[in-house]
């Protein structure tokens, strides 16, 4: 899954991003409200984290921004604003979820999955396709209730697919949700990501990972 995060203060935003990044996100950076509304005109983004207080552009101003053309994009804002006032009024301008300053990584973390969860109409956090289960909680993958050891990035494919199952994705549109911004698109790092999940998930009868000539790749436990 591919985040936004608006946070000005770049200590914060490294420790934040740090983290995000261990736990299998691809993270972009923003430092103020101008630099955001950039990154959204060009990037597609599953959430975004939205500090308030930023140079440039206030952060509600860049919600009240987002929300005039997309209504779908999750959106947590993570301020030092914690009054109620200051709640409901970034709750009011689109926000999904607020969080105040100071606050416990373990508590973003865990907001940010059940918004993605519902950005995908997804109520329970275990994903299923034929033999092959995903806790995205816990980030564990079995096959025929055995665990299946991943890396970050071969968990991030084969949760993005997913969460998209039984439809044919590009492999740009996964590189986007997977790879930070500046991945260089031509290199060999998806084919060889894609080529060893599949190996890894071969323990499955068929080939639930499908690559569907010219036009990307498909999850399913369809038979052909």
């Amino acid at each position: 899954m591919k985040l936004l995060l608006v946070e000005d203060e770049k200590m914060l935003s490294k420790v934040i991003t740090k983290g995000l990044k261990k736990h299998g996100y691809a993270v972009d950076n923003a430092y103020d409200g101008e630099e955001a509304l950039q990154f959204l005109e060009i990037n597609d983004y599953d959430l975004v984290i939205l500090d308030l207080n930023l140079p440039k552009i206030d952060g509600i101003d860049v919600l009240k921004d987002i929300r005039k053309t997309d209504n779908e994009l999750k959106v947590i804002i993570l301020s030092a604003r914690s009054d109620v006032e200051d709640k409901i009024i970034g709750l009011d301008s689109g926000a999904n979820d607020y969080l105040a300053k100071p606050f416990e990584f373990a508590e973003l973390q865990a907001r940010i999955r059940n918004l993605l969860r519902r950005a995908f109409v997804q109520q329970n956090v275990k994903l299923s396709c034929g033999e092959i289960t995903i806790d995205t909680a816990s980030k564990i993958v079995k096959v025929k209730d055995i665990i299946v050891e991943l890396t970050k990035k071969e968990y991030s494919i084969l949760e993005y697919l997913m969460y998209n199952k039984n439809k044919v994705i590009s492999a740009e549109k996964v590189i986007e949700h997977v790879w930070d911004s500046d991945v260089d698109l031509f290199s060999n790092s998806f084919k060889f990501h894609i080529h060893s999940l599949k190996k890894k998930l071969s323990v499955s009868e068929g080939d639930v990972i499908r690559n569907i000539r010219g036009q990307g790749y498909i999850l399913t436990d369809e038979k052909v």
